[in-house]
């Protein structure tokens, strides 16, 4: 019997925490791994004790038509990494992974070709963070460097939701 890999696996568990998401257009999963214990999970939601965009039937993003990458201020969702983040203590995310996967909230299927947005970046980079690996597909990921992020600013604005 072939065992998975340790990166495969909590792949597969930042996709079950994505399930969770209560966002229209994507729903993101993310946990945070540090010497191979999960710190903190979090997903894409709206903050406690207000509605949903699910329960609303309603996104202001996507009934404006912003593209992806642009305007979080209209988004009613604390992002899954930021909730991961919130959850975590900080001298457990110094030199930990974050796992990140994505699907569609109509088909379950994953998104690839996605990482954190420019407000992500800025929060994982605080936190400590050493590495966010996004799964593409099921068999498939991409790692990032954070220390990539801070060496050069320009990636700050690229890719997102």
């Amino acid at each position: 019997m072939e065992r998975i890999s340790k990166d495969k696996y909590y792949l597969s568990i930042a996709k079950t925490v994505a399930a969770r998401g209560t966002c229209l257009r994507r729903k993101f999963g993310a946990i945070i791994v540090r010497d191979d214990v999960i710190v903190s999970t979090g997903y894409a939601g709206a903050p406690r004790g207000r509605e949903n965009c699910c329960d609303l039937n309603y996104c202001l993003r996507e009934n404006l038509g912003v593209p992806r990458g642009e305007r979080y201020e209209l988004c009613r969702s604390v992002h899954a990494e930021a909730n991961a983040i919130i959850a975590a203590p900080r001298d457990l995310m110094l030199g930990a992974v974050l796992y990140l996967a994505c699907a569609d909230p109509k088909t379950g299927e994953v998104i690839g070709g996605t990482c954190s947005c420019q407000m992500c970046k800025k929060l994982i980079i605080n936190a400590g963070i050493e590495e966010v690996i996004v799964l593409e597909d099921d068999g498939n990921y991409t790692v990032f460097a954070v220390n990539d992020w801070v060496i050069d600013d320009d990636s700050l604005g690229k890719m997102g939701y």
